[in-house]
């Protein structure tokens, strides 16, 4: 074969490939809902998912017009934005996978720093009664501990595909 292939090769691809048609969830239709700024993906399953747009790595700062210019890649393996040359597997974004694992984990550090809670609150307080300000010693400060992020939803059940 003139590509360096063998037919061999050639047939084990095509067959992972009618594999993944019976098993992976493909998109059939997917579109912008400008009045919640979610995108529903319906799936040829039957079933559907929808997620918020600007949760995606690179869509934060996109226009709604933008983000209405959905198209669905190859058979439905994947979501593309034109005008932000962004593209998504619908696998990934169904297991919550919204950008790159570095982009996931600073992303996952910004809003677990924002996050507030009655007790985050009460930890303020008492480190505020207690004075304080940065050291004199010039040690700079090793920044929150904590393990690492590697999804920036949490685990949800996987849905079955027929």
């Amino acid at each position: 074969m003139a590509s360096g292939w063998t037919k061999r090769e050639i047939d084990r691809a095509l067959a992972r490939g009618q594999q993944r048609l019976l098993t992976e969830p493909q998109a059939s239709s997917a579109r912008y809902d400008r009045r919640t700024g979610r995108v529903r993906v319906e799936l040829t399953n039957g079933c559907s998912f929808v997620f918020p747009a600007r949760s995606l790595q690179g869509l934060a700062e996109a226009s709604d017009a933008e983000l209405a210019r959905i198209e669905i890649m190859g058979i439905g393996y994947g979501l593309h934005w034109p005008a932000l040359d962004a593209d998504f597997t619908v696998p990934g974004l169904l297991m919550g996978i919204f950008g790159t694992r570095a982009w996931m984990t600073s992303e996952l550090a910004r809003r677990a720093g924002q996050a507030t809670s009655p007790a985050k609150a009460a930890a303020a307080r008492a480190n505020g009664r207690k004075g304080g300000g940065a050291r004199a010693s010039g040690r700079r400060n090793a920044g929150p501990s904590g393990g690492v992020y590697t999804k920036l939803c949490p685990k949800r059940a996987i849905l079955a595909y027929k």
